[in-house]
């Protein structure tokens, strides 16, 4: 496929996405794979863990609501 053809394929698919009523979107997000990530969220788990009143609360709740199954490794 050319890349006037495959050009043409995404405009259209554009179109009609927006005919849906959407939007495209970029969303930058952390990268689970890099090295320290998980370490970084253990350092944040404890402050948070350390922290008053409602960030306990708060955790108590993403706990019991969360499936962090095959998050980590």
């Amino acid at each position: 496929m050319s890349k006037a053809a495959a050009r043409k394929r995404v405009e259209r698919y554009r179109a009609r996405m927006r005919e849906a009523g959407l939007r495209p979107v970029q969303v930058w997000v952390p990268d689970t794979r890099a090295q320290g990530f998980v370490e970084e969220c253990r350092r944040q788990s404890l402050v948070a863990k350390k922290a008053g009143r409602a960030e306990r609360d708060a955790m108590k709740w993403v706990e019991a609501h969360g499936d962090a199954e095959g998050w980590i490794s």
